[in-house]
């Protein structure tokens, strides 16, 4: 097996950082398009569609993360036939999961526009949206799988291709749908659809030596074992996935108590902890896939090589990050509003964004050696702890210091979640030794 040096770790990494770069510039041609047609109703639908459909698909990001983990043991271990099987049972559950979204849309779009209410208009534009889209539920979900598949195999170039090819080919036709057809939404919608079945297309290509080995067709795939263990790391992962989300959406509401100014300048600062999250995931995920193939290896000493070097890179890169959010901070927040109090507002937060990244990526690269020894377990458990002591320090910090002490509590959330993971780092090191 290949050696664990700096330059594999930049060349799983690399890749995935170009990918995430280009996830926004998507967001931005939906909305720069349908601006065109001069009409806020079209803007609003397709945001609020999009929110909708993101947070559901979002329920099912622990294919990614799980097929990385389970998939890199089985490369780790050298078994082709369980690295086959294991992509095999993840889209077995996108399909399921898929076809059950189609099923339940109407109660499904019925509850999301009961917690988001809007005008007639909009709802009835983005129920066009969504009527259209959601037909792509099980290809969206689907790629979660294989992302984690061509991850857990060091193939990032090809997570790379996938999404460059799926965003350009999404642009090309927002334009020449909304643009040069007038479609309007359902131009928009269409767009994404087509893109999302070139894009399983393509996966299914690149993913093609899962397919042509035919190791794919054994009873392995329903092996009871496996399906449990599978079920188990799921399970775990959509546990702490839906905590984090919780705790990141009940900072998101407990600013909008500090006032107008404040919330908007909230919401300027989050898209740094978007950059940060785009700029860094690249590392936690070489993390995953080395700290997986050690671990199926039975070789402890690859896989404290394997977190030290890509931690290594995640450390500098968010020093980086740190250092040129308090430099070049004032200029991007001018970048992002025009408005002088949200922008004198959001530099009075500035120092707790370039601190955001230092403090955070202990439990960033964690999360990456968790999820590739597969202690999904030792993740939950950690985020429940983080959680909770994440409540106790807002509701002391808030009262006491204001939005700074919503800063703080975000700040003790990520500390706690690295301190409690490192401090079960150890059991990594056992599994890897074939210890349960």
């Amino acid at each position: 097996m290949a050696e664990i040096t700096h330059a594999r770790v930049l060349k799983i990494a690399g890749p995935i950082v170009l990918s995430n770069a280009t996830i926004p510039i998507l967001g931005a041609v939906d909305t720069g398009v349908v601006g065109q047609l001069g009409l806020p109703a079209p803007i609003g639908a397709v945001g609020i569609g999009a929110v909708i459909l993101s947070s559901i698909y979002w329920v099912f990001g622990f294919l990614r993360m799980g097929t990385t983990g389970l998939v890199s043991q089985a490369h780790g271990t050298g078994d082709s036939a369980e690295v086959s099987a294991g992509l095999m049972r993840a889209l077995i559950i996108a399909g399921l999961a898929g076809l059950g979204l189609i099923l339940l849309q109407i109660p499904l779009f019925w509850a999301a526009f009961r917690i988001a209410p809007a005008s007639d208009e909009v709802e009835s534009l983005a129920r066009t949206y969504l009527g259209i889209r959601i037909w792509g539920a099980p290809l969206t979900i689907s790629l979660y799988a294989f992302t984690g598949w061509l991850i857990a195999l060091e193939r990032t170039r090809g997570v790379l291709v996938l999404q460059v090819t799926m965003n350009a080919l999404n642009v090309g036709l927002d334009l020449l749908f909304v643009l040069s057809f007038g479609w309007g939404v359902a131009g928009v919608a269409a767009a994404t659809l087509i893109s999302e079945v070139a894009g399983v297309t393509l996966a299914i290509w690149l993913c093609r030596a899962a397919f042509a080995n035919g190791l794919w067709r054994a009873r392995a795939i329903f092996d009871r074992v496996k399906l449990a263990t599978m079920a188990r790391v799921n399970t775990d992962i959509m546990l702490r996935s839906i905590l984090l989300q919780a705790s990141f959406t009940a900072f998101l509401f407990l600013g909008a108590g500090q006032g107008d100014v404040t919330l908007a300048a909230n919401q300027v600062l989050v898209q740094f902890l978007n950059i940060t999250a785009y700029a860094l995931d690249g590392f936690a995920f070489a993390a995953e896939s080395l700290v997986g193939q050690a671990v199926g290896a039975h070789s402890v000493l690859r896989l404290r090589r394997a977190a030290v070097v890509s931690s290594q890179w995640g450390v500098g890169g968010a020093a980086l990050l740190g250092a040129a959010f308090f430099l070049a901070g004032p200029w991007i927040i001018d970048l992002m509003t025009s408005a002088p109090h949200v922008r004198e507002e959001a530099r009075a937060y500035l120092p707790w964004i370039a601190a955001a990244p230092l403090i955070g990526i202990a439990s960033w690269m964690l999360d990456g050696i968790f999820i590739g020894a597969t202690l999904t377990r030792e993740m939950r458990n950690a985020m429940l702890l983080s959680v909770a002591v994440y409540a106790g320090a807002l509701a002391l910090l808030i009262p006491a210091l204001g939005n700074h002490g919503l800063w703080a509590g975000l700040m003790v959330l990520n500390a706690t979640r690295g301190i409690t993971m490192a401090r079960l780092y150890p059991r990594a090191e056992l599994k890897a030794r074939g210890a349960n």
